[in-house]
């Protein structure tokens, strides 16, 4: 396992190194220290009785404290999961190691996750089956000098050697070192159980992971593509900081499922995965675009067959014509919207180019009136989706 103590002084961004008792004790990462600080400045989030803080009202919470509009990059801007301080767009780490095509390069992996921390993203995702492994290997190696200063996500779950399901306490336990050791850290911040597995009782989970936290492995606890009901269950053992699922203009379950009114009652933040529709609202892909089914798990999915990649061009051209509107891209407001819907949501999209990455955090600029999103939900209203959001394959892991 790595200490953050055996990182490189000479790359490590903060100017002294703690132990994790330090670090508890100060209850925030010193990356986010200032983000923190400044929620607690704010009486909407003051903590009552030891309970969850409450979810801010306003759709960004303004760190910067100069008095100076914020740079609306990341870096003078948060929202908080549960207590837990990010930045409005988080990194997701997958497509750069698998499921997208083949593995981007190793450097081009890497220089794109570093170049997110400098231009502001705080928020970093990734999983031990991402690759499997070499997602978090890939982070570990990225985030390493200025691990202190950012949230890292990872995800158990997957038997990787056996295959399927195995969130058993004893497993769980084995699972975290090895991403301790992958991800160079000596504590995760945001620990999810990546799918629900129905042979384990999710209090069993939830009380595995409380058990890591008190042993300062694991910061917060969260759950992926879990039904309201486990959410609650889990909830009521050890507090849910964050929820993960897919979500965007396209796909809205967590809107009907329940599971958006659930963490918002109980003050738990959502992590949408996928909101620019697996690549799709971003309007680079149409009926001829052929995805490669040996290293593309879009393939096999209802709505990449090329005759859905049509019919679902709806939505894209209303994306599009807001675009041309805001002086900016369909991917951007597509992310703009979601950031709209709540304070306490934040997508997480995930590119290996340069290029998109600017892109993506561009939304962050991109305002969206009232009036503009009830014409957006209008439009909407109108259009049908054609096709699953993924195959039954993945879909049985989906607990509706």
């Amino acid at each position: 396992m790595h200490s953050r103590n055996q990182l490189d002084p000479s790359t490590t961004a903060t100017p002294a190194a703690l132990t994790r008792r330090e670090l508890l004790g100060a209850g925030a990462l010193m990356g986010v220290a200032p983000l923190l600080a400044a929620c607690a400045a704010t009486n909407e989030h003051k903590q009552i009785g030891g309970g969850q803080m409450k979810a801010p009202q306003t759709n960004r919470v303004n760190v910067g404290l100069d008095g100076r509009p914020p740079a609306r990059n990341g870096k003078e801007n948060a929202r908080l999961l549960g207590k837990l301080a990010v930045s409005e767009l988080g990194a997701g780490a997958m497509s750069i190691s698998s499921n997208y095509g083949p593995p981007a390069p190793h450097e081009q992996g890497i220089k794109t996750l570093r170049a997110a921390y400098g231009k502001g993203v705080r928020f970093f995702d990734t999983a031990e089956v991402y690759g499997p492994h070499t997602s978090e290997e890939l982070v570990g190696e990225a985030i390493a000098p200025f691990r202190d200063e950012i949230v890292l996500a990872t995800k158990f779950g997957y038997d990787i050697e056996a295959g399927g399901h195995n969130s058993r306490p004893e497993h769980i336990r084995r699972v975290i070192e090895g991403s301790l050791n992958r991800l160079r850290t000596d504590r995760i911040d945001l620990y999810y159980q990546h799918r629900v597995d129905k042979n384990v009782p999710i209090e069993e989970v939830a009380g595995t992971v409380k058990d890591l936290i008190k042993e300062g492995k694991v910061l917060h606890f969260g759950l992926s593509e879990a039904s309201a009901r486990t959410i609650r269950r889990a909830h009521a053992v050890q507090p849910v900081t964050a929820v993960q699922s897919e979500y965007s203009i396209m796909e809205r379950s967590p809107e009907r499922n329940g599971v958006l009114t659930t963490c918002e009652e109980l003050g738990i933040g959502f992590v949408a995965w996928g909101p620019v529709g697996m690549g799709y609202l971003t309007g680079k892909m149409d009926a001829q675009t052929k995805l490669d089914p040996k290293t593309d798990f879009r393939s096999g999915f209802e709505r990449f067959t090329p005759e859905n990649l049509a019919a679902n061009m709806p939505f894209v051209n209303v994306l599009r014509r807001f675009a041309e509107k805001k002086n900016a891209t369909p991917a951007q407001i597509a992310l703009a919207w979601l950031l709209a819907q709540k304070p306490w949501i934040v997508p997480i999209p995930g590119t290996r180019s340069l290029e998109h990455l600017e892109e993506n955090l561009g939304a962050t600029s991109v305002q969206l009136m009232p009036a503009e999103l009830q014409k957006i939900e209008a439009e909407l209203a109108r259009i049908t989706v054609h096709g699953g959001r993924m195959s039954a394959k993945y879909m049985v892991e989906v607990e509706e």
